[in-house]
């Protein structure tokens, strides 16, 4: 299926799901064209739960029901029921845009769903829902392919703003699960560059407005990778957004500093 970027700013509501993060910056809204081949992602973001507790994908379709330009198009509650009802919505022609993963599942867990989601249906995004802070937890979710990593006690307008991310190609991390990796990526390299040659290129695009997609172009690698590369660096720098990382890369000398237009 191919994606068409929808990076809406739609008034959120007070629902509230937990406590607050700071939301990944995403963009400028784009409108959608006229006349779009049928299969493309158009008008709202399709969203799947996945998650052991009736009563937390019961909260979750609450709030996302009422969200403008999201829609809930089912629930398992855990990984191996989530892959059959996957595969009968994508044969349906409703696979899901992004699927909110709780991480520990009877039967199968969210680590291998995430990573055979990943596996059959790459253009789906999945964003870890979960009550765990461990850095292995977070560093296996990522490397499986999620694009988020959110704490069970998040704002609605947070979860929200986590899957308007991983549409747009970007990484949403909770500020605890941030500082989890950095704390573990820290202790050990105290005397060492914070960030690898390769990250350097990686921060360096970003500075320079790259999306996730050019970035792996240009490094001849998977979007994936690339997206790995950046949960990456925003975790050894202690960041949450990619306007910080820019901001790092200016204030480092990695990339110029914009010049102001002359009045």
């Amino acid at each position: 299926m191919s994606s068409v970027r929808r990076n809406q700013r739609a008034a959120l509501g007070p629902a509230r799901f937990g406590r607050s993060c700071a939301p990944e910056e995403v963009g400028e809204e784009d409108e959608p064209a006229h006349g779009e081949s049928e299969g493309l992602r158009v008008d709202e973001i399709r969203v799947f739960l996945v998650d052991d507790h009736r009563v937390v994908r019961t909260g979750l379709a609450a709030y996302l029901g009422v969200e403008p330009g999201m829609r809930v198009v089912g629930q398992a509650p855990d990984g191996r029921a989530a892959l059959d009802e996957i595969a009968v919505l994508d044969r349906a022609g409703e696979l899901p845009d992004v699927i909110l993963m709780d991480l520990k599942m009877p039967r199968m867990d969210g680590i291998a769903t995430t990573a055979e989601v990943k596996r059959r249906w790459p253009a789906t995004e999945v964003v870890a829902v979960t009550s765990f802070i461990e850095e292995e937890q977070i560093r296996a979710a990522l490397e499986a392919g999620a694009a988020g990593y959110l704490l069970k006690d998040a704002d609605a307008p947070d979860v929200a703003a986590a899957i308007r991310a991983a549409i747009a190609g970007e990484v949403h991390l909770d500020p605890a699960a941030a500082r989890a990796l950095t704390a573990s990526l820290r202790a050990p390299q105290q005397d060492q560059a914070p960030l690898t040659p390769r990250e350097r290129e990686v921060i360096s695009a970003i500075a320079s407005g790259a999306t996730n997609r050019q970035i792996a172009r240009e490094l001849g690698v998977s979007e994936r990778t690339a997206r790995t590369h950046v949960s990456n660096i925003l975790a050894k720098l202690g960041l949450t957004s990619r306007t910080q990382a820019a901001m790092w890369a200016v204030r480092e000398g990695l990339v110029d500093e914009p010049e102001r237009p002359a009045r």
